[in-house]
């Protein structure tokens, strides 16, 4: 292998009907990116680490609060994209609700959108898989930098 490829970093947990916690999924994802320099990935920014914390934290919750079953999580980095899916075993459509600062709860797919350079869903059998896409890339001033977001 040369040293001009690059091998993705990649971590994938599954969990059992009522087994999924938020805050579960969110140590392992501080703990994946925290040793990604180590495996050969890049270093992930501050700000970038945050935004997937939080994107994480919503779709799982998401899965835990709209899907019956059991539900898992995968993690992606390469080059400098990360990728987080979350699947769930609803067929059920997500839709992200229009922002409504007097709403109480029903924002998590609106903030994943925000702090994503992309988000895709994917519908199978049994169930779905949504997928955020973080740029490791610099921000520039008044947004977030948009790499190439590859399809599914």
């Amino acid at each position: 292998m040369s040293t001009d490829e690059h091998v993705p970093l990649c971590y994938g947990e599954a969990w059992g009907q009522g087994a999924a916690r938020a805050a579960d999924a969110r140590r392992a994802l501080r703990v994946f990116l925290d040793h990604a320099p180590d495996a050969g990935g890049a270093a992930v920014p501050a700000d970038v680490a945050m935004d997937a914390e939080l994107a994480t934290s919503e779709l799982v919750t998401n899965a835990l609060r709209h899907a019956p079953g059991p539900c898992g999580m995968n993690l992606r980095l390469s080059g400098d994209l990360l990728t987080i899916t979350v699947w769930d075993s609803s067929t059920g459509a997500p839709a992200a609700r229009k922002a409504d600062p007097r709403r109480i709860g029903g924002h998590g797919l609106h903030l994943v959108h925000t702090v994503s350079a992309g988000v895709a869903v994917a519908f199978r059998a049994t169930g779905k898989l949504i997928t955020a896409h973080l740029s490791l890339a610099p921000r520039h001033a008044g947004g977030t930098a948009s790499p190439a977001v590859p399809s599914h």
